[in-house]
């Protein structure tokens, strides 16, 4: 296995016989959650597997987005995340002991997520549609930011009623 596909199929997750795309975006949940204690490490992690995967699909996939091909739902999974963040109030983050912030707000994340990398509405069809790395990576990253819009959209609105 070449550094290129370990990469693309972050660390073999994507050879899935069965829903590779999920087993990606769950394996991406389960490694992001310890990072929800780390703000910039999160973020920083988001823009490396874009920009590593990026590379990746290229060598690896040839611009198509193979089923094996997971580091987008990696990179879009981790921007899904960013939207779960403890809310800083005075200085001081939210008790880590807060169940919706360790456990609900990353399933509602996954959730979403998940519904608009296959839904692809709008722009993330648009770029699902292109056979290059772009499409490959474009779309995921834009399905993570809707996805993490939705749950800040959620956040505040609950927020709101309480």
């Amino acid at each position: 296995m070449t550094p290129a596909r370990l990469i693309a199929t972050f660390g073999g997750c994507g050879l899935s016989p069965r829903a590779p795309g999920t087993v990606g975006s769950l394996a991406a949940l389960l490694v992001g959650l310890p990072l929800l204690k780390r703000p910039r490490a999160l973020l920083g992690a988001a823009i490396t597997a874009t920009c590593v995967g990026w590379w990746a699909t290229t060598r690896a996939g040839d611009g198509e987005d193979h089923n094996w091909i997971v580091i987008d739902e990696v990179a879009g999974m981790w921007i899904a995340l960013l939207a779960c963040l403890p809310e800083q109030k005075s200085g001081n983050m939210q008790p880590s002991g807060a169940a919706a912030y360790r456990v609900l707000w990353p399933i509602v994340a996954f959730g979403l997520f998940r519904i608009f990398d296959i839904a692809k509405p709008g722009p993330i069809g648009t770029l699902d549609k292109r056979h290059d790395a772009l499409g490959v990576m474009g779309d995921d990253v834009l399905a993570g930011a809707a996805s993490a819009g939705c749950v800040l959209t959620l956040r505040k609105l609950l927020a709101f009623r309480s």
